[in-house]
């Protein structure tokens, strides 16, 4: 089942820290891409009351917890401890403010799959940006994962004062990348009783150039193809009824010859961010079969029975296919939930190399983009992958990658790799 019960948490703030660190040296984020042993699932999103007031809200799988039993026949309780520090911008590691919270969760039924909420005040200066880092770490367990999030000042109309929040209950939906559903909404309380233009554009489906490929590229927003009014009501919500598949982008106001900023919504594909229908599985496969091998099997009258074929062929016995299907799908799936921009993330540049070469050893993240890099630093037989961030009014997570020709052999050993069956785990 993919959608556990949610428990709401009444967390309280149990120590902060003011005192800034010396600047350390810039941290290699691999784990936040799932390299390496972090092992809870963990979501958080900053959002913005209004010109002074933030909150980070968080979201946290019980199924990765460990819960504990005091032999009594009593109830299992598990310990987390959700920690946030900011810093100036990706590449400085000087501490500005910390705080953190303690949560005890009690079951009888640990085996239940629950998502814990809460929320953290933020504290912000007008008109800066910053870097904030979430830690959530098992205390039962001794293991954790980490979040990094971009925090930007901004107007009432601005991207991190909205939020999408479940229909049903009011609680914070922790992407901004969709499935198609009746009620969609948002909530800005800064905007509670007034009216913002909507604009809906379309999503580009098309897939990225090897990574060796000279090919250029449009690097321009797609355009809007309609526009409407919507208004929020006293407490600063919205509800889009029945939206199509689309780039939805909020502003207070309108620009000629441009796109004033604000707030995007993406509504993807139904089954996003999985991928474990014919279609979704079978778009995918592109990165690793020829035109006309990609052809046959859409053509198929059962798709997926003709995918599961071709990894069989490709792994030569079903116990083989079946990890190779897993793997691949599974970076696919990944890829939905870190790299989506405009489009779903296994559609990007970073989804491509995710899904080809797997979690690279380090990443390096600055103000610019992100550098990947296989193997051991300057080592001359690894492989880095350098992505640079695109200027851009509908998202800040869209980085293209800059392709070198050097990187053909590579490509070609990787992709055929997969073809025989054969999984690289970097």
């Amino acid at each position: 089942m993919r959608t556990p019960s949610i428990i709401i948490l009444l967390a309280a703030l149990v120590s902060a820290c003011r005192t800034p660190a010396p600047i350390l040296q810039r941290d290699n984020l691999a784990h936040v891409y799932g390299k390496g042993p972090a092992s809870i699932r963990l979501d958080a999103r900053v959002q913005h009351l209004d010109e002074v007031r933030s909150v980070l809200h968080f979201k946290v799988g019980t199924a990765d917890l460990l819960y504990k039993g005091d032999g009594s026949g009593g109830a299992f309780k598990a310990r987390v401890r959700i920690t946030y520090g900011t810093f100036p911008n990706w590449e400085s590691r000087q501490l500005l403010d910390s705080s953190s919270t303690l949560i005890t969760d009690a079951t009888l039924d640990p085996g239940e799959e629950r998502e814990l909420l809460g929320s953290i005040p933020l504290s912000r200066t007008p008109g800066a940006s910053f870097v904030v880092k979430v830690v959530a770490r098992d205390l039962h367990r001794d293991s954790e994962s980490a979040v990094m999030l971009r925090v930007s000042d901004g107007d009432a109309g601005s991207q991190q004062h909205f939020m999408p929040v479940d229909p049903s209950t009011g609680h914070p939906l922790f992407s901004d990348h969709l499935q198609p559903a009746p009620v969609i909404a948002i909530r800005n309380e800064a905007l509670a009783g007034r009216t913002v233009q909507v604009t809906h554009h379309p999503i580009d489906d098309g897939l990225p150039m090897p990574v060796f490929s000279t090919e250029t590229r449009d690097r321009n927003d797609p355009a809007a193809d309609s526009t409407f009014i919507l208004s929020l009501d006293s407490t600063g919500r919205a509800d889009l009824f029945d939206a199509a598949p689309g780039i939805y982008h909020f502003t207070r106001d309108s620009v000629s010859g441009g796109i004033a900023p604000g707030y995007t919504l993406y509504v993807l594909r139904k089954a996003f961010p999985w991928v474990d229908h014919a279609d979704d599985m079978l778009f995918p496969l592109r990165y690793i079969t020829s035109i006309q091998e990609h052809e046959r099997i859409s053509k198929s009258p059962e798709v997926r029975k003709a995918i599961e074929q071709f990894w069989i062929d490709a792994a030569g016995d079903r116990e083989r296919a079946r990890e190779a299907i897993r793997i691949f799908y599974g970076r696919a799936e990944n890829a939905n939930r870190h790299f989506s921009a405009l489009k779903e993330g296994w559609r990007t540049d970073r989804g491509l190399v995710h899904i080809i070469f797997g979690s690279p050893t380090t990443i390096y993240r600055s103000e610019r983009g992100e550098s990947w890099t296989y193997g051991e630093e300057n080592n001359i037989m690894s492989i880095t992958f350098n992505f640079v961030k695109r200027k851009s009014a509908l998202t800040d997570n869209d980085l293209w990658l800059e392709r070198d020709p050097t990187l053909k052999g590579a490509w070609y050993r990787n992709v055929e790799s997969w073809r025989n069956g054969r999984v690289h785990q970097n």
